[in-house]
Order: structure tokens, then sequence, then C-alpha cells
């Protein structure tokens, strides 16, 4: 058990709460991957629906690797802050530019084994195909804290990720549950209340905002963790 916990820090998510509340340039690129989300989504549909909503998948793809980009850029504003260097928004932006290519190749080889896992699943059926999926997600999990604060390029952050999640399975399985209770279900349950109130496009720009809260907030037990399992490094 002690080596199964080994690099188990669950203070990060607490102390997190106040890291995030003192910078708020956190929030800068998840808020604007959200606004360019909803404008793509917005254009693309228009495009789209004249040919049955062909594309529209690129569109998305598209939507996500933005995500994806930008929470490498607050994965490493977060590595800075945790690490006290200086932890502004600039500073992440201008090392996130330097390894843009390296981040979006990456975030593309998230997305195509997502997509192999699931599909090579899928043949046994839907619900394999789901399990398949999730047990690659797990272990892609730190593909983006290897691309963005690691520096790996492409397949050596996929690689990267793979390693670190089976050398230390039970904080990576803590880290998959909190991002999937938080992305997945808190915007649901922070905007639903008052979707009556706020109509379909307030809804819609108050999801985005919820998002960019949880993945700020997100950015910084990611980068903690993943920089604390890449220093021990036991593979």
């Amino acid at each position: 058990m002690k080596t199964l916990g080994r690099n188990l820090d669950l203070t990060i998510y607490l102390k997190a709460i106040p890291l995030l509340l003192r910078h708020p340039s956190l929030f800068v690129m998840p808020l604007g991957a959200g606004a360019m989300s909803l404008l793509a989504s917005s254009a693309g549909r228009t495009m789209t629906d004249p040919v049955g909503g062909f594309g529209m998948s690129l569109i998305q793809m598209v939507v996500q690797a933005l995500y994806l980009f930008a929470f490498g850029v607050a994965v490493i504003q977060a590595n800075n802050i945790w690490r006290e260097r200086p932890g502004g928004f600039d500073a992440a932006w201008e090392e996130a530019r330097r390894k843009a290519g390296g981040i979006f190749i990456a975030a593309i080889g998230f997305f195509f084994l997502l997509y192999v896992a699931n599909f090579a699943g899928s043949l046994l059926g839907s619900i394999v195909g789901t399990v398949a999926q999730v047990v690659a997600a797990f272990f892609l999990i730190y593909t983006i804290p290897a691309a963005s604060i690691g520096g790996a390029d492409g397949s050596a952050a996929l690689q990267a990720s793979i390693n670190a999640a089976r050398s230390f399975p039970l904080p990576t399985a803590i880290l998959a549950l909190v991002f999937v209770g938080m992305w997945y279900f808190v915007p649901i349950w922070l905007v639903a209340p008052f979707g009556d109130t706020l109509g379909v496009l307030g809804s819609q720009i108050a999801f985005i905002v919820a998002q960019a809260i949880v993945l700020a907030y997100l950015a910084l037990p990611f980068a903690k963790q993943y920089d604390d399992i890449a220093f021990t490094r036991p593979w």
C-alpha cells in the first residue's frame, strides 16, 4: 500500500483554492477558449447545417484542442505559482508559445488514442468501448502537463503520461476522479438552476464561465502532481 500511495498528497486540492483566488489571471486562457468554442460552434452550425452537419466533428475537435492548449497555458502558470516563480499570465503565455507545437501535437495524439481505444473496444460492444476509452484516458491524463511543463513533444508526452500513471496509480486515480467530477458535473450543477432565468444564450455563457473556473482550478493540482511525479521519475 505504501508503494501504491506514494506521492499521494491530498492537500493540493485544498491549497489550490486560495492560490486560485490570489492569481485570477489563471482564468484568462480558459475563458478565452470558452469564448472561442462558443463562436466556433455557432459558426460551425451555420456552415454545416446546409450539408447535414458534415464537418461539425472536425470543428469540435479543433475546439477541444483549443481547450487543451488553454489548459496547457494554465498548467504552466500554475507550475510557476507552486514553485514561487513569477506567476503572471505573460510569462506562462510566452513559455506556452515556445511549446505550442508540442502541446497541440500531444493534444491531437490524446484524442486519436481515445478514439482508437473506443473504436477497438466497441467492436466487442458499446460498454466495452466506453470502458476502453476510460482506461485510455486514465493512462493519458498527464499528457498536457508532460507537454507543457515537462517539455515533451507529441508521442513523448503520451509515453510520459503512461509511465507516470502506471507508476503512481492511486494519485492518478484520485486526480482522474476529481477531474471527471468537476469538469462534467460542477458546471451543470452551477448553471442548471438558473436555466429558465438566463435563457439559451445566457445559459451557454454561464456554462462557459463555470467551465473556465473549473479548468483554472484543475490546472493547479494537475501541475503540482505531475511536477512531483516527474521529479521522482521511477521509470
